[in-house]
């Protein structure tokens, strides 16, 4: 067993090659061989989001707080909340971030395949960012 005490893991700006605007970080798992959970807290400032990926596995989000958008790629833009959680299926091209007027923090939890967690792809234009999305 190990135990993180809180801030033990310092808080970390996501990558900008795989984000667009300004993301926060904190780790909640990386489990060892041979589990293959990783579950990561990602705050989105207003704006915020990923680039389009996929995950080999699926992918859940647990939104803990805010306004955000998730759209899987043909489909529609969909408008996420506090308390939502939403499931991607494995090899599901989709992206997911903050709302353009409001900041969003959901636990992203996702298992490896062969050591990879994500296959991340080009950003989302703005067109598709401020498309009107559905409740």
């Amino acid at each position: 067993m190990e135990i993180y005490q809180a801030g033990s893991r310092p808080t970390r700006r996501a990558p900008p090659e795989y984000f667009t605007g300004t993301v926060w970080q904190d780790a909640i798992v990386a489990a060892p061989a041979p589990a293959r959970l990783m579950a990561t807290r990602v705050a989105f400032e207003p704006g915020a989001r990923t680039n389009w990926h996929t995950h080999p596995l699926g992918q859940t989000l647990y939104v803990v707080e805010g306004v955000g958008r998730v759209q899987l790629d043909g489909g529609p833009l969909r408008e996420i909340r506090a308390g939502d959680t939403v499931w991607i299926p494995p090899g599901e091209k989709h992206w997911h971030g903050a709302a353009p007027g409001n900041s969003m923090t959901h636990i992203a939890m996702q298992e490896a395949l062969d050591g990879s967690f994500a296959t991340w792809l080009e950003q989302v234009s703005d067109a598709e960012y401020n498309a009107n999305a559905e409740a």
